[in-house]
């Protein structure tokens, strides 16, 4: 046969498709309101896995494996689609909705208690004074603490910084998100300016040290690796390391850290281009205990588990595009003590619109661990 002639066969094949894929949902959708007056749950994992072997045995060892993966998708669709003749509320649907009456033409408080990491002068502090013009700030010497002190009720809001543009996520907070109840309510992009300080009247010794927190020494690695000869030293915090620096008595002690650290700590500027990039960003997130979604929220994050088989993260991926959902990030942490199985960060591009938050309920109903994480304003 012409080439022609095989693509004439295979759009006539696709009408059929087409037509026995709408019947086919139609049916779907007649399941579902038979399961809604019975109570039946939708999703059926032992009919799933029925049919997925009648149909595979079927299509024979060749096409077996393409037949498992075509209807595997098939069911995500036809779930989706029963959900949404469902209009039964999830849990998580609910919290969102009451969220959003309570934030209703707010935003973010200007007077507020914050909890941040180090100490004055820091970059989360910075953050801080972006987010609220009139914060009242509670230092902590680690994330750990912030966290805790949201989660407590000890302050209203924390400041995390959770990705940065040159050296990648904080991997420390992500960790900690496990472990804590928390909710994103406002994120911020700072933009970052290291400079190398040290004391004033020391430039005539050699700096045979620098402290800073660990990421502001990934961003500068390059400057770094040319000074082999001088060790670096991890610090909680680069406002911190700053402190040190100016209490310190050793000439040959330098620090990275911002500008306002000099003129806070009486420090001398020694370079201010040791960053890897001109363009350096990092984000911070703000967190409350309480779910709340301001008029101008546009982006959601979440974390969830998913079952330890092929095309688990694919059918994930797949409900988000179905919806004309833009996934902007996606992380990946290891669950300690499963091995080979991993947690998931997702940050979207999406506000908390009716078929937005119906996806979501559905993710939660077919997740192995499911969180909203939030729904916020990036400034």
């Amino acid at each position: 046969m012409e080439l022609k002639d095989i693509r004439s066969s295979i759009d006539a094949i696709d009408r059929d498709l087409v037509s026995l894929f709408t019947r086919r949902m139609d049916c779907a959708r007649e399941v579902a309101e038979a399961k809604q007056q019975i109570g039946k749950p939708i999703l059926d994992h032992a009919r799933e896995r029925e049919i997925l072997n009648r149909l595979t045995a079927q299509a024979g060892d060749a096409y077996a494996p393409y037949v498992r993966a075509l209807y595997s998708h098939i069911f995500d669709l036809s779930r989706s689609y029963q959900s949404a003749v469902w209009k039964q509320q999830s849990p998580l649907e609910a919290k969102i909705e009451r969220a959003l009456q309570e934030t209703q033409g707010k935003r973010l408080p200007e007077h507020a208690l914050v909890a941040c990491q180090g100490t004055e002068g820091a970059y989360g502090q910075q953050a801080c004074e972006r987010l609220f013009p009139y914060p009242d700030i509670l230092y902590f010497d680690s994330f750990d603490g912030v966290f805790s002190a949201v989660e407590k009720g000890m302050c209203q809001y924390g400041i995390l910084p959770i990705e940065n543009s040159t050296a990648g996520s904080v991997t420390q907070v992500y960790d900690l998100m496990e472990k804590h109840h928390f909710y994103i309510v406002g994120a911020h992009k700072l933009r970052i300016d290291h400079r190398l300080m040290r004391r004033d009247g020391a430039s005539a010794t050699p700096i045979a040290e620098v402290v800073s927190h660990e990421q502001a020494l990934r961003q500068c690695s390059h400057f770094l690796e040319a000074h082999p000869e001088i060790k670096t030293t991890v610090m909680e915090n680069t406002a911190v390391a700053a402190e040190f620096v100016a209490r310190s008595d050793r000439d040959d002690l330098a620090v990275i850290a911002s500008r306002a650290c000099a003129d806070l700590y009486g420090l001398s500027v020694v370079n201010d281009d040791v960053s890897n990039q001109a363009s350096n960003f990092t984000r911070f997130i703000c967190i409350s205990r309480r779910l709340e979604i301001y008029p101008q929220a546009r982006k959601i994050s979440l974390m969830l588990n998913l079952a330890h088989e092929p095309g688990a993260l694919n059918a994930v991926v797949s409900r988000l595009a179905i919806a004309g959902v833009n996934l902007l990030k996606l992380e990946s942490r290891p669950l300690p003590g499963r091995e080979f199985e991993f947690r998931f960060f997702f940050d979207m591009a999406a506000a908390a619109d009716p078929d937005v938050v119906r996806l979501l309920g559905e993710l939660e109903s077919h997740s192995e661990h499911f969180t909203f994480l939030g729904c916020y304003d990036e400034e």
